[in-house]
């Protein structure tokens, strides 16, 4: 007989050279984290009720087959990673992810369980864009959120709005989800929400300065227009970079839990959200492009006209100062003038000039 599969098979079995020391199964047992916890949520599947529990209960309700539990860490630190792995066995892989910063999107998949990290933006001072970070791990009957690390510069709030907004809607029993699965969704879509509401502001900034340069508004103080312009276009990639990662992220996620229909629609959806507001952030980024060119291209003609005017003035004056440093020495002294030569010298001058002027405007110069 084959022997039982352990608790991190499937496509991503190649991460789990682990320690004997989790695979064994552990007796339910009081485990009280050191590490801040926002919410300990035990969802009951016969009656759909929702509770708050507290969190020395959380070995114990792992336990329970009667219904899944959310918990929702705040900031992970190393009671975080211990807790992890004490009680809900998550793979070494997993736990290091949690624990430190993540820059891009991520994916872990053992078995029926799917590690995700995710982000959103947050505009900081001076146009820097934060990422705020969102760990997911979701079980057949749990799921565990996570939050940062974050940047002090960053309130802990912000973190928390997705999750602090279903934890209201669940107690309060506006809505409860199904599963863990349906949980995830509902906070991956307000995710979404959230970034979507965020290129609308940024899509209100473009059209002002797509005003600014329709107006000429911005010539005045050109500096301060190409910031703008600048911390508009890179907020704009962040997103789109966020969104295009996420929604690959998703599409690996259903090729490896797809087969599941259930689970294969809920990631579906969170995929498609995500390829929509990639395509709708690339769009904002074109149009700022044209704005950008179209700005570029009136400053490069001005700057056109400007040389084009500064060669006339050169062409015209040429004749003038060559003819009069080489004869104004001999022709202008103290003693006397002589008047004859010095009418055709200036004749002469005006004739060259006029002959250039009428050539440079047959070049288009003016």
């Amino acid at each position: 007989m084959n022997p039982a599969p352990g608790p991190w098979t499937g496509p991503d079995a190649f991460l789990t050279d682990l320690d004997e020391s989790l695979t064994v199964t552990r007796a339910p047992r009081s485990y009280a984290p050191a590490m801040a916890i926002q919410r300990l949520l035990w969802v009951d599947r016969a009656t759909g009720t929702v509770t708050r529990r507290a969190d020395s209960e959380l070995a114990g309700l792992r336990a329970d087959p009667s219904g899944w539990l959310w918990l929702d860490v705040p900031e992970p630190d190393e009671a975080t990673a211990a807790l992890l792995a004490e009680v809900f066995g998550a793979h070494p892989a997993a736990i290091a992810d949690v624990v430190e910063r993540n820059h891009v999107p991520r994916l872990h998949v053992y078995g029926r369980t799917l590690f995700l990290v995710l982000h959103r933006p947050e505009v900081g001072e001076g146009g820097h864009v934060h990422y705020l970070e969102l760990d997911q791990l979701i079980g057949p009957d749990y799921l565990v959120t996570t939050h940062g690390p974050r940047n002090l510069a960053v309130p802990l709030e912000r973190l928390l709005e997705e999750t602090d907004e279903l934890a209201d809607r669940m107690l309060s029993g506006r809505f409860v989800p199904a599963d863990p699965w349906a949980a995830s969704h509902r906070i991956v879509s307000a995710l979404a929400i959230t970034q979507e509401r965020f290129v609308n502001r940024l899509a209100r900034e473009v059209g002002e300065l797509e005003k600014q340069v329709i107006a000429h508004s911005g010539d005045s103080d050109p500096q301060h227009f190409l910031e703008d312009l600048f911390r508009t276009r890179h907020a704009l990639l962040t997103v789109r970079t966020m969104t295009t990662q996420s929604a690959e992220i998703y599409g690996r996620a259903i090729r490896l839990l797809g087969e599941d229909q259930a689970v294969g629609r809920v990631l579906g959806d969170n995929k498609d959200a995500y390829d929509r507001l990639s395509r709708i952030t690339s769009s904002q980024l074109d149009f700022l492009a044209g704005i950008t060119e179209y700005y570029r291209a009136r400053t490069d003609t001005k700057m056109t006209i400007a040389a084009e005017r500064l060669a006339v003035i050169a062409a015209i004056t040429l004749p003038v100062t060559a003819i009069s440093s080489v004869m104004g020495m001999n022709v202008i002294v103290s003693e006397s003038t002589n008047w004859f030569w010095l009418a055709v010298l200036l004749a002469v001058m005006l004739a060259l000039s006029l002959v250039l002027l009428r050539w440079a405007k047959r070049q288009g110069w003016w």
